[in-house]
């Protein structure tokens, strides 16, 4: 199949998404989040995992390494994806979220992001920081996920008042 037979360029009344990553770097009994700076326009002041946009030249688990190397300096193994994600925030394109947990054998942190400030937090103190709108209720699904379980399938929308809704296959 040639790369004309893959109709790419008929986006007339299609939904179009961007591919972005997010991923929870495992430690033991910690997770690595970061405190995103106050300046940024996306998520000020609350934490999230590390990740961003897939590259045009990289799949989204190289992008996910990429990523966690980039704003981190951490080198990872056992890179799983957990979840993804179909993103309606009301424009006229979506993104698409792939969420992957990995493993890091070291808690030394190289590298500094303009993005953010990262912070090992264990999982059972989690709860108390100011997360993202969804991640209370997806991270603990994800950190819970056996190693062969396959990755969860998420439709995230809001209502009329701004309110985010995560529907979860199989979800009435």
């Amino acid at each position: 199949m040639g790369a004309k037979q893959q109709a790419a360029d008929a986006t007339r009344n299609r939904w179009l998404v961007m591919p972005r990553t997010l991923s929870f770097v495992l430690n033991g009994d910690a997770v690595l989040l970061m405190k995103r700076a106050p300046q940024r326009r996306v998520f000020p002041n609350q934490y999230n995992g590390l990740g961003g946009h897939i590259e045009r030249d990289e799949d989204p688990a190289s992008g996910a390494l990429r990523e966690i190397e980039e704003e981190s300096g951490l080198h990872v193994h056992s890179l799983r994806l957990r979840s993804l994600h179909n993103i309606d925030a009301g424009g006229l394109t979506g993104i698409l979220l792939f969420v992957y947990t990995a493993i890091s054998e070291s808690r030394a942190i190289t590298k500094q992001s303009p993005e953010g400030s990262l912070e090992w937090v264990k999982q059972g103190k989690i709860s108390e920081l100011d997360l993202v709108e969804d991640l209370p209720r997806l991270l603990p699904k994800i950190l819970a996920m056996d190693d062969d379980q396959p990755p969860m399938n998420v439709h995230v929308s809001y209502d009329d008042s701004d309110r985010i809704r995560l529907r979860f296959r199989g979800d009435a």
